[in-house]
């Protein structure tokens, strides 16, 4: 995700941050059911540091055993994890939302397990290549029809940030499904692999959605004193 292993261990360990405090704002909130989303960065976080251990690989450090482990470690994540955790977490986050975009959201929790079931199939029975070209990482893994799982990929996880209703999460989707291709085009020349960069911003943002209290609950308010009068005494006399 990253260009190189430096890089992936100094922004992974800093969006690993943000993703335990993502996950601390949210507890704090009062929404737990926004807490499989706010997982999303701690999972990034994650995934950028055992790329850095498959950056290492190429160069014959670490031993091929905790290498291997890595590229497969980083396709469980990559493939069969994201396009069923976004999904998932957005839409339990909808908990206020109508009933056909629940609908729709449910729809888009079954294509992430569409993309997510052949994925990993693929990376249980395929050994996981790599191989670095300048500052990108080509990964091998074999799933079945690439071009329409990518797609089914980008429907279940940027089409579920868009469809959530929520404007943070709207703001995300707009911004990684954008990112998404500006990062991919530059992978595919071989320049440089700027994902870690998207995954630190997506991170930023799911901070901010984790931050926000849950709303007040219908019919009660908080009392706010005069200028020159005193708060109310609730005390029973």
């Amino acid at each position: 995700m990253c260009w190189s292993a430096r890089a992936d261990l100094v922004v992974g360990g800093a969006v690993t941050a943000v993703g335990v405090l993502c996950l601390v704002r949210t507890r704090r909130s009062g929404r737990p059911e926004r807490l499989p989303l706010a997982t999303l960065p701690l999972v990034l976080g994650v995934h950028q540091l055992i790329e850095a251990v498959v950056w290492l690989g190429t160069d014959g450090d670490p031993p091929a055993a905790p290498a291997a482990w890595a590229r497969t470690a980083w396709a469980v994540i990559a493939l069969p994890l994201l396009p069923v955790l976004v999904p998932v977490g957005v839409r339990r986050a909808a908990v206020d939302a109508g009933r056909s975009r629940r609908r729709l959201l449910t729809a888009l929790v079954l294509f992430g397990l569409l993309v997510a079931v052949p994925s990993a199939h693929a990376v249980a029975t395929h050994p996981v290549g790599v191989t670095a070209h300048a500052h990108t990482l080509d990964y091998r893994i074999g799933v079945p029809h690439p071009a329409l799982l990518l797609a089914g990929y980008l429907l279940a996880t940027v089409g579920a940030l868009l469809a959530s209703g929520d404007r943070l999460l709207r703001r995300l989707g707009l911004i990684t499904g954008t990112g998404a291709l500006a990062c991919a085009l530059l992978w595919r020349l071989a320049f440089v692999s700027t994902w870690c960069a998207l995954a630190a911003v997506a991170s930023v943002l799911l901070l901010h959605w984790a931050s926000a209290p849950a709303p007040a609950a219908p019919g009660t308010h908080t009392a706010r004193p005069r200028p020159g009068h005193p708060p109310p005494n609730n005390r029973s006399r």
